[in-house]
């Protein structure tokens, strides 16, 4: 109980090792109970949109903790290959330069809010124009009306889907069509969840649906006894 405490929002969340200190327990321990449940939560409930949706994705650096690529590697280095990519920590020990803007270690996170509340959080497995364009389909009613950045993917699904598409821009005078139309909603849901994920110092990927869906859970204000119940 007192892990689903930690996730239902009432107070901040904490890395593993700060919960393990507060409760005095194995960080090993919390760790195992947190992956429980996100077992529990499992992933996102079905969401029914309406009216006018806003779309939008924030994104994630890719994170390979736990995976002891390179701890296998500098033990065997003429047997294990090295990761492709720098260990994070080495851009700014080593000097080694920073890739800039979306390279493909920045995962995409599809978000899609509309104005009666109903949001919902996606990890896409990469930023290719099919993906968003499959992930966003069957969430835009025929009737709704579609707000968006000018990507080519929410292009191409409201075209596909007859609907009325506004594109709204990120520079000041561009962020809102017709007085009305906007991602603001959206934003701002990004905001929280830069906000919610920066405690964790970037979560490993293989866990980063878990760590969204705890979001979500939080945002709906779900109480524990209603997240057993859902199980």
């Amino acid at each position: 109980m007192v892990a689903l405490r930690d996730m239902q929002g009432v107070a901040a969340p904490q890395s593993v090792r700060k919960l393990a200190r507060q409760l005095g327990l194995n960080k090993y321990t919390v760790w195992r109970w947190r992956m429980v449940v996100f077992s529990i939560i499992g992933s996102s409930s079905t969401v029914s949109f309406s009216g006018i949706v806003e779309a939008d994705e924030t994104f994630q650096r890719e994170s390979r903790k736990d995976s002891r690529e390179w701890v296998r590697h500098f033990a065997y280095p003429k047997k294990v290959a090295p990761p492709p990519r720098p260990r994070w920590k080495d851009f700014t020990t080593n000097g080694l330069k920073m890739m800039r803007g979306l390279s493909k270690w920045q995962l995409p996170i599809l978000t899609v809010a509309d104005r009666s509340g109903a949001r919902l959080f996606q990890r896409l497995p990469n930023r290719q124009r099919v993906t968003l364009e499959r992930a966003m389909k069957p969430l835009v009613p025929s009737d709704a009306v579609l707000c968006s950045d000018g990507a080519s993917g929410y292009k191409n699904v409201a075209a596909a889907g007859g609907h009325e598409h506004f594109v709204v821009g990120s520079k000041p005078g561009t962020r809102v069509a017709s007085r009305c139309y906007h991602i603001q909603n959206v934003n701002s849901l990004h905001a929280r969840y830069k906000e919610f994920i920066k405690p964790f110092c970037g979560p490993a990927t293989k866990n980063l649906s878990g760590y969204i869906r705890w979001l979500e859970v939080r945002l709906a204000g779900v109480r524990p006894a209603g997240i057993v119940r859902i199980s």
